[in-house]
């Protein structure tokens, strides 16, 4: 991936790579990236509902009264696989039209750039099949339906081997302070999708806790019956933010708790 610098070499302001404090790829991170399918013509998800079904019968679905572009999504995860990306998996998720993939790496730059290159091969994929992908984290406005995230989950080796719930909690507690610092990173518009509704916490608020899908981090249950050792998910982020900048704050802050 290129780095983009200024005239005299210092990185550019753009560049979120180059705040990763990471050099030793002690961070992993695997995030998950949520999108919708976007009919240009329609201007509404693949799919979409035009009598407004609720969005359960779409909920990692299958069947082609439920799921909608399914061959375009498998392709990218071809895509992907033949670039060499970690590319983890693929689902059907809340809404009509919407999607998720994941991708995993040992390295906070290298999960970064990773994801930068599927989000790309993705959009050049869409143009084969005259679809728009919509990273607008709530392109659904104020309605009943969810929005999109990009999940982060992540880890050190202290997450991965402490076996110890007070070491997580002191963690999680560092995050507590800097929820307006996260947010500034973490996407734009996300207050439109973090509204304490739809599988989300309120984007002024924190909280974490096991197995809690509407909590700003889960500690994945797994995790716990690991004898905590693991790693967390920060359910914040937008499908639309800098996973360079997501990355770097996160690594901040779990340094900064001083374990």
């Amino acid at each position: 991936m290129t780095e983009v610098l200024n005239a005299d070499g210092t990185p550019h302001v753009s560049n979120g790579r180059s705040t990763i404090d990471d050099d030793d790829a002690d961070f992993w991170f695997g995030f998950e990236q949520e999108y919708f399918l976007w009919d240009p013509e329609t201007k509404l998800p693949l799919g979409f509902p035009r009598d407004q079904t609720p969005q359960g019968q779409f909920y990692c679905s299958v069947g082609a009264s439920n799921a909608f572009g399914r061959e375009m999504v498998e392709k990218h995860i071809d895509l992907c696989i033949d670039a060499g990306i970690n590319i983890e998996g693929i689902n059907a998720e809340v809404a009509a039209g919407q999607w998720e993939f994941q991708c995993f790496a040992k390295g906070a730059k290298q999960a970064g750039d990773e994801m930068w290159v599927a989000r790309y091969l993705l959009e050049r994929l869409g143009e084969e099949y005259g679809l728009a992908i919509n990273w607008h984290p709530k392109p659904l406005g104020a309605t009943d339906w969810n929005g999109s995230g990009m999940h982060a989950n992540f880890s050190n080796e202290m997450l991965r081997t402490c076996g110890s719930k007070e070491t997580y909690d002191q963690i999680c507690e560092a995050f507590r302070p800097t929820v307006e610092e996260h947010i500034a990173v973490y996407g734009a518009d996300n207050d439109k999708r973090l509204t304490g509704e739809h599988e989300t916490a309120a984007i002024t608020d924190f909280s974490y806790g096991v197995s809690d899908r509407g909590a700003s981090i889960r500690i994945p249950l797994m995790t716990v019956e690991k004898n905590w050792k693991g790693w967390l998910e920060d359910r914040r982020p937008a499908s639309n933010g800098d996973p360079y900048k997501i990355a770097a704050v996160i690594i901040k802050t779990v340094k900064s708790a001083g374990v």
